[in-house]
């Protein structure tokens, strides 16, 4: 069995780490690297970087900052915000990232999906989707989660994995920074569609919200933030309450 993965998730902004509620009152969590070699050190399987204001301001992530982090962890790190163009992952490859991350400009061009797996290897793109439950619809959303679109959750799913992509980051907007748990039963949903890797995100509170998502909602990957940053829960005592309950991790 594939042992689960635990995935800190580094939202970034003017070059600090922020978290919010439902993607808004931002609060500053600290220096993205430093936090990333914490993260590293303190058992996480992989890190998630997100320069969260690149799309909306119309920028590239920040390269130096990757190559910072990158130079102080071991641990596979994917990189996300603004990446728009088989230029924009050279260069943030290059710099260290093993995976990068795309959302608005897969939406835009879901084209870019299919130049991009061709190009660098599906193992290496995570199409990230945010979506809200409207009216008892999932509905896919863009930069940073302030654009409804017209697009279904799960036929979206389904159209990135057919495209190329390697694994889909879900966020449900509906619990982000909640701490009321996953959004398990969407999650469950996902994981009958398709055959790739899915990250839960959104939600996380406790512990016991890691087991469901890992046991109700079939998750590969569980990917927290504010739970992380202000030492709510330590990463070795939450694998550890997962092996305890029958769930395979790395520890």
């Amino acid at each position: 069995m594939l042992a689960k993965r635990i995935i800190p998730c580094l939202d970034v902004k003017n070059g600090r780490t922020v978290k919010g509620i439902n993607f808004i009152d931002l609060r500053d969590a600290g220096d993205p690297v430093e936090l990333a070699k914490q993260y590293a050190e303190l058992g996480a399987d992989e890190l998630v970087f997100l320069d969260i204001s690149a799309t909306i301001e119309g920028r590239k992530t920040m390269r130096n900052m990757v190559l910072r982090v990158a130079e102080q962890i071991n641990i596979p790190f994917t990189v996300g915000g603004g990446i728009s163009s088989v230029e924009d992952v050279a260069i943030l490859l290059k710099s260290g990232a093993d995976k990068v991350s795309v959302n608005s400009s897969a939406v835009k061009n879901p084209h870019l999906i299919n130049e991009l797996s061709n190009k660098f290897g599906s193992q290496c793109i995570v199409v990230a989707i945010d979506a809200k439950k409207v009216n008892n619809e999932w509905v896919v959303h863009l930069a940073g989660g302030t654009v409804p679109t017209k697009l279904n959750l799960f036929e979206w799913a389904k159209e990135v994995e057919q495209r190329g992509a390697g694994e889909i980051l879900f966020t449900s907007m509906n619990h982000d920074g909640t701490k009321s748990g996953f959004a398990n039963d969407a999650l469950s949903k996902l994981s009958q569609l398709v055959n790739i890797p899915i990250i839960a995100s959104g939600g996380a509170g406790t512990k016991q919200h890691f087991v469901e998502t890992f046991k109700d909602g079939n998750a590969d990957a569980a990917l927290a933030a504010s739970v992380f940053h202000f030492g709510e829960i330590d990463i070795i005592d939450l694998k550890k309450e997962l092996k305890k309950n029958k769930i395979a991790v790395r520890l």
